[in-house]
This record gives C-alpha cells, structure tokens and sequence, in this order.
C-alpha cells in the first residue's frame, strides 16, 4: 500500500530552515545590491571569503540563539526576537572581521542596508515555513496499534516533541479489550478497519506499541505483515520516541534491554577518547584563567550578597561510581542542609540573591573546571550526583547507575534539555537525556551540546 502525503522528518526541517536561511539572506543582498546604491557587499568570485564568512555567522550564532529550535520556530511570536538578535550578533562580529571581510564603507546607510537586508530576508522565509511546511498539510500522520495502557503516555510524549506528528487514531490489539481509549483528537478503530484508515486518514506511518509482542492477535500481525510487505512504514514506538525526544524510554525498557542501549562506539574509541581529554585539559585551563579574571568581581557579590566562604565542596560519584569532591562557588546560605540532604527547589529560600545570579549565569561552576583538569570530571557528560540521592534513584529508576559509565560532566546533554531537578520524575527525564547521551556520543552532539550550552548561559537558564 503505498502513501502518497507529503511530510518533513525534524531533521529534514531543520536542514530546511538552516539552508533557506542562508538561500534568502544571499538573494536578497544580491538583490539590494543590484537595485540600490548598495556596493558594502557583493557577491562576485573574488569575494566568495566574504559570503563564506557570513554563512559561518548566521549558522553558529542562529544555532546559539535557537533559530533552529522547531518548537521556537513554528510561532513567529517566539521565533522573532530570537531572529532579531541573529541578525544583530551576526552583522556585529561581520564589522569586527575587516581581514575576511568589507572595509567599513563611508556611507554609512550601507551598514543599515545590509542589516535590514538580512533581517528582512530571515523574516520572510520564516513567515513562508510558518505559513505552509507548518501547516496541518505537512503532518506526519500516524496510527498506534497496541496497549490502551500505553496510549496515553506515548501521545503526551509525541506530541510535546514533535506537534507535526500528528496521531489520529488507535487500534487496540488486545484479546481481551479493556475501556476504550478516551483521549482528544484519537479515535480508536477496530483492527478490521486499518486498511480503510490509512487510506482515509492519508496515514504515513504505523506505530506499534505494545509491551509484550504475543498480545498482538494472529489477524492484526497478518495484516501487518502484509503492509510491510507492501512497503508501507512500521515502527516501533521505542524507537519513534527517542527519534522524536532524543531520550532514552528507560520506563518502557523491560528485561531485552539490552536492544535499547548499543552504547555508541565512541566510548570505547582511543582517538575519540584521547581528543576529548585534550580539550578537556584545554578548555579547563581557558576557563580556569577566565576564573581568575573574573574572581574579584564574584569575590566582591559573595561579600555583599553572600557573606560567608567563597567556595564550597560536596562530595559526588563519579566514573566507576567513584567519589570525588567537586567544588563550586557557594550559591547557598551557611547551614543550607542542617537537616539532612534535600532536593534544591525553584525558587529554593536557601539560595542566596547573588546567588541565583551566580546559578543562572553558570558562573558557579567555574572551580569545576579544576575537577576537569584533574581527571574527575568531564567538559561533557551527566552532571554528577550525590551519594545519597543515587542510592535512592537507583532504587526507584531503572538503569540509573548506568549514567556513571562515563564521567560525568560539567554540562550535558540533560542540563541544555530540561530545567532543574527536583523530584523523582524530574530525575527520570534527565536520566533519560544522560542515556541518549551515553548511546549516541559523538563529536558532533558534543559540538551541539557546548552550543546549547552557550545559549543556556545567554538566555540565564541556568540550574
């Protein structure tokens, strides 16, 4: 059976939205160029260095400032400021650059020109994804077929993800049917009807969710087969989740968990392995001296906002489930835990004033870079958690202690993903970021990850 509907994967939008970016800011500099008194920048074969160089621009500082978060993107009302300050950063460090770049014309309506040129372009291509690979024309339509127990975690799980993976209906496949499935916007079918809905409904895809294969009847697995044959997709959701999340499900990992953690080679790879500790030790000792700048000014907040020790030191498990001392600049008052151990709050009353400065600026963390250069720590990897509160997740979470197969990090993939932990179910998220992590762990997510991250200190989302 073949589908004829036409949808973007999230990688293939956010190809899209990376490269017309690029497509419109050129043509319509091109275009000013052409039509107006505009000569600052043309696109010749003698200057390719300067296109090159603003290309280099708008992709790193659209990445830092979310351009291409597709959450962000797909309402103009979010996706504008963010676009604004692209165009602002991106024309700002062109001007700075004057060996890769134009000489400062004297004209300066020129600078104007060309700021407005890029804006406007980035503004019109993003009205035009708004308004036609946004719509309700591009969904991915898919249908389930399993458990009603799974049905409605699953969908609140695809739908935070990815609103253009649109689940339209259910097909349970139990013998022994419990309630039908009351949830908005998904209409359960007899297994007699999938043929007539994929058909109806322009259905892309076919999503099995079912803990236990044998609860699949012998008819529902015919007609399966048969679609499969006919070249028409199914998956399984395990899989669809973590594309759609870039999580681990550990909650639906059952004892062949073995098939959800083919941990990326990179753990084991000597080259890999040698290049991150290298820039490790480099950019421990770049963020060391960045500390020892910075040091009379947080030196000074601590005295005024603080009044107590400068630094403090907790006790965390490391590699291996090694302990270690990590050290950080102190954000809490004195005696902060005299009851005993406590998971840290929103708008925790123990954090001090400069203190939720210091936590969402990140700036705290600037002693762990001493961590890194001693070998405890990581740049890139799960955040590194008390003894205390490992022994009581590891009880609840399944898999927890798998986190420290690695060294945990300064940041990661949890800490740009989600917001501060406080309970159990906060934990089980990250964990479930630290596990895609561990499996998927490559040069380019931990390219992803430190520009995250920069993005997280711009925008003070820090723990």
């Amino acid at each position: 059976m073949s589908n004829s509907s036409i949808h973007f994967n999230i990688s293939e939008r956010k190809i899209l939205l990376r490269l017309f970016d690029l497509i419109s800011a050129l043509v319509v500099l091109y275009f000013v160029s052409n039509t107006f008194k505009f000569d600052y920048f043309t696109i010749t074969k003698e200057n390719w260095t300067w296109v090159f160089v603003l290309i280099l621009y708008i992709s790193v500082f659209g990445t830092i400032f979310e351009l291409y978060d597709l959450q962000k993107s797909s309402k103009i009302e979010t996706v504008s400021a963010n676009i604004v300050l692209t165009v602002s950063i991106t024309v700002l460090f062109y001007f700075l650059t004057p060996f890769f770049t134009p000489i400062l014309p004297d004209n300066r309506l020129q600078i104007l020109y060309f700021y407005f040129a890029i804006l406007l372009a980035l503004f019109l291509w993003r009205l035009a994804y708004i308004t036609f690979v946004v719509s309700p024309r591009f969904y991915k339509k898919v249908i389930i077929v399993g458990e009603t127990s799974n049905i409605k975690s699953i969908v609140e799980a695809f739908n935070v993800a990815d609103p253009s993976y649109k689940i339209v209906g259910f097909i349970n496949c139990e013998i022994n049917k419990t309630d039908k499935v009351k949830f908005k916007g998904i209409i359960e079918y007899s297994p007699k009807q999938i043929y007539q809905v994929i058909k109806d409904e322009n259905i892309s895809e076919v999503v099995i969710a079912s803990y236990n294969s044998e609860t699949i009847t012998p008819a529902i697995y015919k007609d399966l087969i048969t679609l499969l044959e006919g070249g028409f997709p199914i998956r399984e959701y395990t899989q669809v989740y973590e594309d759609l999340t870039q999580r681990i499900p550990v909650q639906f990992v059952g004892k062949d968990f073995y098939k959800y953690f083919p941990f990326s080679r990179s753990n084991q790879n000597k080259l890999y392995l040698f290049f991150h500790r290298f820039f490790d030790l480099l950019i421990s000792l770049i963020g060391i001296l960045l500390g020892i700048i910075l040091l009379p000014l947080i030196l000074l907040g601590n005295i005024i906002g603080n009044r107590g020790t400068l630094f403090y030191s907790q006790e965390r498990i490391g590699k291996n489930g090694n302990l270690f001392r990590i050290i950080k600049f102190r954000t809490m008052i004195k005696n902060a835990e005299k009851e005993g151990a406590v998971w840290a709050k929103k708008n925790d009353a123990r954090i001090t004033k400069f203190g939720k400065f210091l936590r969402h600026s990140r700036l705290d963390e600037i002693p762990q870079f001493w961590n890194i250069l001693m070998g405890d720590m990581s740049l890139i990897g799960p955040r590194p958690e008390r003894p205390f509160f490992v022994r009581e997740l590891s009880q609840l979470l399944p898999f927890y202690e798998t986190r420290h197969i690695v060294k945990p990090g300064l940041t990661g993939w949890a800490q740009v993903k989600t917001r501060y932990g406080s309970s159990v179910d906060d934990s089980l998220l990250k964990l479930q970021y630290d596990l895609y992590y561990i499996k998927h762990r490559s040069f380019f997510l931990d390219v992803n990850i430190l520009v995250k991250t920069l993005s997280t200190m711009i925008f003070f989302r820090g723990q």
